[in-house]
């Protein structure tokens, strides 16, 4: 695979081609500051002919949010987040994202939190409009290494067996 990159202090542009007969060629680029930004993400089968990815995103920020809008797999899910920082000292922050599939005609909502108990454990918990809510516990007992124990129930099958996980991340 051959890739090229270029990087600018108000843009970045990404490009790959595989080396194989019928080659994948992957373009992506993002334009803007840091405040605001629109980016793209393509992908091209050469054999057949066919825009394989087709994803575009715009993005605002400011100190104590992120609100963006997607469009995602050719144009079939659009989706717009929101997450604000609530308090910065204990990393306490409150999200949303709503989602709709064009294909289904279907909508999700989700809201979501985190905390930090303290400054090596953090919490969050999400909840979607179909019932599913997910938490988790995640401890940082080495920098940049992970113990995260994890949850998922659906509300409205509750008879059914929730989802209990658990990771371990390790960085040397």
């Amino acid at each position: 695979q051959v890739e090229l990159q270029y990087l600018h202090d108000y843009a970045g542009i990404s490009s790959s081609v595989g080396l194989t007969a019928n080659p994948i060629v992957n373009f992506s680029g993002v334009i803007g500051t840091n405040q605001l930004a629109l980016g793209a993400d393509l992908s091209f089968d050469t054999k057949t002919g066919i825009l394989t990815k087709c994803n575009a995103g715009l993005s605002f920020s400011n100190a104590d949010l992120i609100a963006a809008l997607t469009l995602n797999d050719k144009g079939d899910i659009l989706s717009a987040s929101y997450y604000h920082s609530v308090n910065p000292l204990s990393n306490t922050a409150v999200g949303a994202e709503v989602t709709h599939r064009f294909p289904t005609n279907e909508n999700t909502i989700t809201l979501g939190t985190q905390h930090a108990l303290d400054p090596m454990t953090t919490i969050k918990a999400r909840v979607n409009n179909f019932g599913k809510a997910s938490a988790l516990v995640q401890h940082e007992w080495r920098p940049k290494s992970f113990l995260t124990v994890s949850g998922e129930v659906d509300t409205k099958a509750i008879e059914k067996s929730a989802k209990i996980g658990l990771a371990l991340a390790l960085k040397p």
